[in-house]
């Protein structure tokens, strides 16, 4: 009987923890080992379970593995109905205490990095994109508008370019040395750019106060790309422009420990769900060889 599986596969106290957790976040082993406590073994026995049943879907990143909980199919459509459930579990709401306070300690971990590395960045992203001028390629795809975002602006090189196609540019970083940078970088046109410090993810902006908004070279760095690309989506007015720019999928190890890259690069496929998911229309996808055997993509896409 193939309900009988699907309870099976649920009754155990630990299984119904893993999937809390992965119902609110995208999380790789060592993270959800790390939240719960458990070792390596345990927690991947689990997983395969779970995954199994068809209650967790997973992507390989590299030599990484990451899982969420199933929006889809039967085993998701139970998830969905039993979900209340979940959030009325004293103990359940323990685990995602826990599993905030290990992303709140991971963001503050990459925020401190980029203020380490703030004076190099510049050096660091061309060592990557090697003679593409990638901001280049943005800006002329923009076209002169009331207010213009870079979300995750770094030390504020797209900015200055940005100037010249807006009235006013507003730059976020969650790195106060980066926005340091920035703020030097900019002086001479400072009344017109404006800086805040903040998360990808939940960025400082109002609903729809953009007009046009670009994420170069910042989604791999994220937790949740997915989640970044909506808000850029809830930012936007209808009609307004988004451009991504950002290494294709590729299986360089190493751009984790030298970089910090949390992601190695992206499919389009995924690219284009989450566009689709946020509200955007794909009008242009182009992709430029870099360094290393890296290609970088463009995607420019419009809110609906």
């Amino acid at each position: 009987m193939e309900i009988a599986s699907y309870f099976k596969s649920l009754a155990d106290e630990t299984r119904l923890r893993i999937l809390n957790l992965l119902l609110h976040h995208e999380l790789n082993v060592n993270e959800i080992v790390s939240v719960m406590g458990m070792g390596q073994s345990r927690v991947s026995r689990h997983l395969k379970i779970l995954a199994d049943s068809g209650f967790l879907s997973f992507r390989r990143d590299g030599l990484w593995a990451f899982y969420r909980a199933s929006d889809s199919g039967r085993a998701g459509q139970l998830l969905q109905a039993l979900t209340p459930m979940f959030s009325s579990d004293a103990e359940l709401s323990r685990d995602l205490e826990s599993l905030e306070l290990m992303m709140k300690e991971g963001i503050e971990r990459k925020s401190r990095y980029f203020d380490a590395i703030a004076t190099e960045w510049d050096y660091m992203k061309n060592q990557i994109l090697g003679g593409l001028d990638l901001a280049l390629e943005i800006v002329q795809r923009i076209d002169p508008c009331p207010v213009a975002a870079d979300i995750g602006c770094g030390t504020g090189d797209l900015l200055l370019q940005l100037s010249r196609r807006a009235t006013r540019v507003i730059g976020v970083d969650n790195s106060p040395k980066m926005l340091e940078e920035a703020s030097r970088r900019l002086a001479d046109i400072r009344d017109a750019v404006e800086l805040r410090l903040g998360s990808i993810e939940h960025l400082p902006m109002r609903d729809r106060e953009m007009d046009a908004a670009v994420m170069n070279m910042v989604l791999h760095h994220v937790n949740g790309p997915a989640e970044a690309v909506a808000e850029a989506g809830r930012v936007l007015k209808n009609g307004g422009l988004l451009i991504i720019a950002d290494l294709d999928k590729h299986t360089r190890e190493e751009m984790r420990s030298v970089y910090n890259h949390r992601w190695l690069g992206f499919d389009g496929d995924e690219v284009h769900q989450w566009l689709g998911h946020a509200g955007f229309h794909l009008i242009e996808e182009r992709r430029y060889d870099v360094t290393g055997g890296l290609r970088a993509v463009l995607y420019r896409a419009v809110k609906e």
